[in-house]
């Protein structure tokens, strides 16, 4: 079993910043990619970034130069650094592992951006 928590959401105003973080455990043979995904009330799921285990990144167009995945494997953590925040980007922010053809999923950490 795979156990991802988040940390690090809150309540922000328009133009700050927050920085998520994500603590995989369990039994983790290998991680071939985590990231992050959100979901808005009312709205499917998306994803936001990711990064494999050969550094590659990935980002939502609309996060692009706003938004910062990284990683240490070495401690089976990843984060997201978020600035310029947006009302748009209130959502409930959920870390992702991926290995193989095998997603695990964390509970979700709430991000609020006041306007």
């Amino acid at each position: 079993q795979v156990q991802l928590v988040e940390s690090g959401g809150g309540l922000v105003q328009t133009g700050g910043s927050l920085r998520l973080s994500c603590v995989a455990s369990g039994t983790i043979f290998s991680i071939d990619a985590m990231g992050w995904h959100r979901q808005a009330p009312g709205k499917q799921r998306e994803l936001v970034a990711g990064i494999t285990k050969l550094n590659r990144t990935i980002y939502a167009d609309s996060v692009k130069g706003r938004f910062t995945v990284s990683r240490d494997y070495t401690k089976n953590t990843v984060f997201l650094q978020m600035n310029r925040l947006k009302p748009e980007d209130t959502a409930v922010y959920y870390c992702n592992l991926v290995r193989g053809s095998v997603y695990y999923w964390g509970q979700g950490t709430q991000v609020t951006v006041s306007s």
